[in-house]
C-alpha cells in the first residue's frame, strides 16, 4: 500500500479549534448553519456552503461549489489556513469518553483504490460521487479526509507512538461535543520508515468516506494521475482501536397496518419479548419501539448462511422491513431514515412519540471483523450498516491537488 507525506494547508494552532468542523455528511443545512453561527472561520462555510446562501439553494449547484471555493480562498487569504513548506505526516488522536484512537494523516494512492488494495464494503451512489468530484474540481483540493483502517502493525504503532510522545502537539482541543482532538507533526526523519512500513501492508479498508475515495479516484483518472491528483487525503487507524456504533432505523408509517397488527407480524418472524430499554444486549437481537413500548426481537441464523445475510441489519431488512413494512430498497425509499447510534435510543423513542416516525429499530453494532470479512469477500454491506465514532474533523488538513 502506498502512502506519502503531503504539504498540508492547515489552520494555525491558535485557530484549529474554531476551524474544525464535523463532516459535511453528518449534518443537514439547518444543523450546519446553527453550528457555524457566529464563527466566520468554521470549515462548515467550505463544506456546507449553502449556509451562506439564500434558503433553498441547491447544495449541488455550480453556485454552491463556487461559494465553497470563495470560503476556502478567504480562509487562506486571511492567514487562518497556512501552507506547510514541506510534505509531512501527522498523528491524529481522538478521545471520546474512555475510548481513544490514533491514526496516521497522509495521502493515499488512488491507484491502490482502483486496484482493490483499498477495499470497500459499501456501494456508492453516482449522484454523491458526482457531488464530491465537482467539489474537488472547483476547489482544487480534498477538503475532508477519508477514514481508513488496517490490521495492526507493530512497527507503524511504534513510529506513530513516538511522535505522540512529543510534549508539544500541533493541535490539542476539545470540541463542543466533548471529543478531544490532538495532532502531532511526525518528524521528517520518520517519513521513509513510515512509507516502507505501509508498503508491507497488503490491504486497507475504507471505514468511512466511500464517496470521497471514489470521487478522488475519478478525479485522478480524469487527469491521468498526474502530480498531486493521484493522491487523496485520509487518516488510517489500526483496526483494534476502532469503535463502531449501531446504525438505527426509523420507518415513517406502518404500511397500512395498525400497531397490534404489526406486532403480530413481528411475532411470526421473531421471538418477541417486552424490553425495559432500547439497547440490544447482543447480536441477533434488535429492539423495536412501537406504540409507546420497547420490544426485543430475537432470531437464529441457519448454519452456512453467508456473512452478509447473517448481519443483523440484513436479517431485519430481509425478514421484516421489506416483506412487512414494504421497504424494498432502503437506499432509495423515502419512508425509511437512519440514525447513528451516537444519538442514543432516547432520540429514536422521541421521534416516534412526536410523530416523525411510526416505528423505530435499535440495532446491535457490526464488528470491525465482520466489516473486513465482507470487504475481503468482495461483497457489500447493506446501506447504513456501520457508524464509526468519533468522526474525523474537517478543516484540520486540506490537500491541494492542482
Amino acid at each position: 500500500m502506498n502512502v506519502r507525506p503531503f504539504p498540508a494547508v492547515r489552520p494555525t494552532s491558535a485557530q484549529a479549534a474554531a476551524v474544525a468542523a464535523v463532516p459535511y455528511d453528518v449534518v443537514d443545512t439547518a444543523e450546519a448553519r446553527a453550528l457555524a453561527a457566529g464563527n466566520p472561520v468554521s470549515f462548515l462555510h467550505v463544506s456546507r456552503p449553502e449556509i451562506d446562501m439564500p434558503d433553498g439553494t441547491d447544495c449541488s449547484s455550480p453556485a454552491a461549489y463556487a461559494q465553497a471555493r470563495k470560503a476556502l480562498d478567504a480562509l487562506r487569504a486571511s492567514g487562518t489556513l497556512v501552507q506547510e513548506a514541506e510534505p509531512r505526516f501527522y498523528a491524529y488522536r481522538q478521545v471520546m469518553g474512555g475510548h481513544a484512537q490514533t491514526g496516521l494523516v497522509a495521502t493515499f494512492d488512488t491507484q491502490d483504490y482502483l486496484a482493490g488494495i483499498l477495499k470497500q464494503h459499501e456501494k456508492t451512489r453516482k449522484d454523491k460521487e458526482d457531488d464530491r468530484t465537482r467539489h474537488i474540481e472547483t476547489l482544487s483540493a480534498h477538503t475532508g479526509p477519508a477514514f481508513l483502517t488496517y490490521k495492526d502493525d507493530a512497527e507503524i504503532d511504534a513510529l506513530v507512538a513516538a511522535a505522540c510522545a512529543d510534549d508539544a502537539p500541533l493541535y490539542d482541543f476539545t470540541a463542543p461535543d466533548g471529543i478531544r482532538h490532538t495532532v502531532w507533526t511526525i518528524p521528517a526523519a520518520s517519513n521513509d520508515a513510515l512509507v516502507s512500513a505501509f508498503a508491507r501492508i497488503p490491504v486497507a479498508y475504507i471505514a468511512d468516506g466511500h464517496h470521497r475515495s471514489a470521487a478522488a479516484s475519478r478525479y485522478a483518472r480524469e487527469r491521468g494521475f498526474a502530480g498531486e491528483s493521484r493522491w487523496f487525503l485520509a487518516v488510517a487507524f489500526p483496526a483494534s482501536q476502532l469503535k463502531i456504533l449501531p446504525y438505527n432505523r426509523l420507518v415513517a408509517d406502518l404500511n397500512g397496518l395498525d400497531a397490534d397488527a404489526l406486532l403480530a407480524k413481528a411475532r411470526e418472524v421473531f421471538t418477541v419479548t417486552d424490553a425495559a430499554d432500547g439497547t440490544p444486549a447482543a447480536g441477533r437481537h434488535a429492539r423495536m419501539f412501537l406504540a409507546g413500548k420497547w420490544y426485543d426481537l430475537a432470531w437464529d441464523v441457519p448454519a452456512g448462511t453467508d456473512v452478509v445475510s447473517s448481519l443483523d441489519v440484513s436479517v431485519l431488512q430481509d425478514r421484516f422491513l421489506a416483506p412487512v413494512l414494504g421497504i424494498d430498497d432502503p437506499r432509495t425509499s423515502p419512508r425509511i431514515s437512519f440514525m447513528g447510534g451516537v444519538r442514543g435510543t432516547d432520540e429514536l423513542k422521541g421521534r416516534v412519540e412526536d410523530g416523525r416516525a411510526a416505528v423505530a429499530f435499535s440495532m446491535f453494532p457490526v464488528t470491525v471483523g465482520e466489516m473486513m470479512d465482507i470487504a475481503d469477500a468482495g461483497a457489500v454491506m447493506p446501506p447504513k450498516s456501520t457508524w464509526f465514532e468519533p468522526k474525523l474533523r474537517s478543516g484540520l488538513f486540506v490537500h491541494v491537488v492542482d
